[in-house]
């Protein structure tokens, strides 16, 4: 028992190089599909439509097909990470999103040029966040897993910070064109250096015992736990990416300027941000279904406010409501997966959620842009999201105590 207990003693040191590797994975996840594709979308949405006369659910779907690409894609790319290096997997990646990234300021009016690009994004977006790196960290930790996990999707959260208000400032200043340049380079000249820096602990005397244990695919795939993860999923997917891809718009319209509007978005990150590290840090003490059944319901919360906002005030808070629950649902699938199902095919699983996850996430913002050009408001849709997040709060509470 002498190397797994010295395995515990060293997480709890800040000179542990696990939290090494978690800090790169998080730097790399700031600059990802995740972060930088999803919270600056709602920027460029209507620069995008203003531009070419497109309707915003056209340009929403753009959204969609990259969601679509991340859904189908998710598998295959879980079970590499399951049996290769991520580094393999995750420079490659993250050189095509990059290049794709800045390929947008290129764009002319032909809609399938925007569809195409899109496609290309999904289908290495996995590559470049979460799902490309938490296999690498699971074997680093054990009793400081939540922690681990919080950390490596705090940068997504700090991203949903920083970026939304960079590119509005970015699009104000040197246009719209310029800005998708300047924020591709951004994902080569950061994303790059620290995904070298991504490995898994071989050294770890139990590493092979650990990647044998736990269940396979199909057995997963058998498990009424995973299932009721996946719908759960899709709710939160569906509603939350709804939000996050319309919050901008929505605000503008009501008479908020852009700029503000922005800092809405900005202000969803923070509350991310403090969603991932608390939920980290509860994960490890509590039981996770009732942490996120609370997580779950304090985004609905969000989401029926954002229905009725009319000043920058309600936006703001509901927008943080919104993203305090969304950062914890990113700490809470990746534990749950771990703990119920081991290492042995968790990337691959892993893969399966994101399907689920991806494909409510191009519903989402294309049901959003649906409603708005038929009915010229989100409202009435946003109340009935908010139920649904209520759904997947309920779900939470079907999932048993982990087994042993």
């Amino acid at each position: 028992m002498q190397p797994a207990t010295a395995f515990a003693v060293n997480e709890h040191s800040i000179r542990y190089e696990g939290w090494r590797v978690a800090v790169a994975s998080s730097i790399c996840v700031l600059v990802s599909f995740a972060s930088l594709l999803v919270y600056t979308f709602a920027i460029f949405l209507k620069p995008l439509a203003a531009e070419f006369g497109w309707s915003r659910e056209a340009v929403s779907a753009a959204f969609g097909i990259a969601a679509l690409a991340v859904a189908a894609c998710s598998p295959p790319l879980g079970w590499l990470l399951d049996r290769y290096p991520a580094r393999r997997i995750i420079l490659p990646c993250l050189t095509i999103f990059g290049c794709a990234f800045a390929s947008l300021s290129l764009m002319t009016r032909h809609l399938w040029q925007l569809y195409a690009t899109f496609l290309i994004l999904g289908i290495v977006g996995n590559g470049t966040a979460h799902l490309a790196y938490s296999r690498a960290l699971t074997t680093w930790f054990q009793e400081r897993r939540g922690v681990a996990f919080s950390i490596l999707l705090g940068g997504g959260a700090l991203g949903a910070m920083i970026l939304p208000p960079v590119a509005e400032a970015l699009i104000r200043t040197v246009g719209w064109r310029a800005s998708f340049a300047i924020l591709g380079a951004a994902v080569l000249v950061i994303g790059l250096p620290c995904g070298a820096r991504i490995r898994a602990r071989s050294r770890f005397t139990h590493s092979a015992s650990l990647a044998a244990a736990g269940a396979s695919v199909s057995e997963g795939l058998r498990s009424r736990i995973f299932w009721i993860i996946v719908v759960e999923l899709f709710l939160i997917s569906v509603s939350q990416n709804g939000a996050i891809t319309h919050l901008s718009a929505l605000l503008t319209d009501r008479g908020i300027s852009a700029g503000k509007a922005a800092l809405a978005v900005s202000s969803m990150g923070g509350a991310i941000l403090a969603g991932r590290l608390i939920t980290g840090w509860l994960l490890d003490r509590y039981f996770a279904p009732r942490v996120a059944a609370c997580l779950f319901a304090i985004s609905a919360v969000g989401t029926y406010l954002l229905a009725g906002a009319q000043s920058l005030p309600v936006g703001i808070e509901a927008a943080a409501l919104i993203g305090f629950g969304m950062g914890g649902e990113g700490d809470v699938t990746p534990y749950l997966l771990s703990r119920y199902f081991g290492l042995r095919s968790f990337s691959t699983l892993y893969g399966f959620t994101w399907t689920a996850y991806a494909i409510a996430g191009a519903v989402g913002p294309v049901i959003m842009g649906r409603a708005f050009d038929a009915t010229g408001s989100y409202s009435g849709l946003l109340v009935r999201l908010a139920e649904v997040t209520l759904v997947a709060a309920s779900l939470m509470l079907l999932l048993p105590r982990y087994k042993a």
